[in-house]
């Protein structure tokens, strides 16, 4: 009895032309498992309490701190409320911006500030006085927003007390 070799050996292995997919579909069923335990951790940003359109006026049950960015990207701190003079505001240099907020006894005793910039003003100018306003011991932030356009034509010297919205 002898064993017969068909045809030298090497003519029985075909080369395979079938991928094998089960090591592809598990690496992907992980990668897409680590991506949907990882994607809510990645998203980084700042809580922003954004208000209505359609808000109602905010009643001002005592005096607030107003700081007004007008135009000319000059800042003016105002005190509106019930006691409050209506030419009561100042002129605040931008260089000591940080400092005149972080003396102001109304940010040392409620850490509120409120803030009207007019549309005109760049977005990067309102942000860079957002981060001092932080810096100075603001911890709630107030936007003054004018939604019936019935506002005065400069908010650095408005005419009545603002609408506030949080």
């Amino acid at each position: 009895m002898g064993i017969t070799q068909g045809g030298g050996g090497s003519a029985g292995r075909a080369p395979m032309s079938e991928i094998n997919v089960t090591p592809l579909v598990d690496v992907m069923l992980v990668l897409l498992i680590i991506f949907m335990v990882t994607a809510p951790l990645m998203t980084a940003g700042v809580e922003v309490d954004l208000p209505q359109a359609d808000a109602e006026d905010m009643p001002l049950e005592s005096e607030k701190l107003l700081l007004v960015i007008d135009e000319n990207q000059e800042i003016w701190l105002r005190l509106v409320g019930t006691e409050a003079d209506e030419e009561n505001r100042n002129r605040v240099e931008y260089e000591r911006l940080q400092e005149v907020l972080s003396l102001n006894p109304i940010i040392r005793d409620t850490g509120e500030l409120y803030v009207q910039a007019d549309q005109h003003v760049s977005y990067g100018f309102v942000a860079q006085v957002l981060a001092i306003c932080r810096q100075a011991g603001v911890e709630n932030l107030g936007l003054v927003t004018d939604p019936r356009g019935e506002g005065p034509p400069t908010p650095a010297r408005p005419t009545e007390a603002p609408t506030a919205t949080e």
